[in-house]
């Protein structure tokens, strides 16, 4: 029943590629990042709702712009990296009812604990739970497994509401090409997964 419930709610809403770049973003910047950050979410949260930010987060081109906003201006695979981290911390230090689990490396291997911290935080049913770990899980194989198009995943980030609404924000790279696709997903009333 649960997986049934989180195919009908589930909507792939896009993807966007990038140049595929290493290294990492700057303390001082990325602090500047979550400094600005919060104060731009407090504010789509206090005005459009938890679920306004879910949607625009799940908007490719949102997603690209808040991040050159917040002063990480480089159009490369590190924008999904560094403003998943930077969500990450505003939603932990802020009481936004909203949360980011997973990421990339050692992010992304607590991610069952993060999400267990998190179902617990915001007091949600083992239903919830469930449905929260089934959408992660496929959304996860439609854009590794059937899509096939040579972006195997490399970050995976589950946002959550207090209410357990939720985004995906995952990335996948290509070596030989040197690209990276980011993948946007959104919890809203469609039928299935692909």
């Amino acid at each position: 029943m649960e997986k049934a419930q989180a195919q009908r709610d589930m909507m792939k809403t896009g993807s966007a590629e990038l140049y595929l770049h290493g290294g990492k973003a700057p303390p001082w910047l990325f602090g500047r990042m979550v400094r600005l950050g919060s104060e731009v979410m407090a504010i789509i949260v206090d005005e459009y709702g938890r679920d306004e930010v879910l949607r625009r987060l799940s908007d490719p081109f949102f997603f690209q712009s808040l991040s050159n906003v917040l002063g990480f201006d480089w159009n490369s695979s590190g924008t999904t990296t560094v403003l998943c981290g930077v969500l990450q911390s505003i939603f932990k230090e802020n009481e936004l009812g909203m949360a980011v689990v997973g990421g990339k490396g050692n992010s992304a291997r607590r991610f069952k604990e993060e999400l267990d911290s998190t179902t617990e935080r915001f007091s949600f049913s083992e239903k919830n739970a469930d449905r929260l770990r089934y959408a992660s899980k496929i959304s996860a194989k439609v854009d590794s497994v059937m899509i096939q198009a040579g972006y195997p995943l490399y970050h995976h980030s589950l946002f959550i509401t207090e209410d357990a609404k939720w985004a995906v924000v995952q990335q996948g790279m290509n070596k030989e090409t040197h690209l990276a696709r980011r993948y946007h997903w959104l919890s809203d009333d469609v039928k299935d997964f692909v």
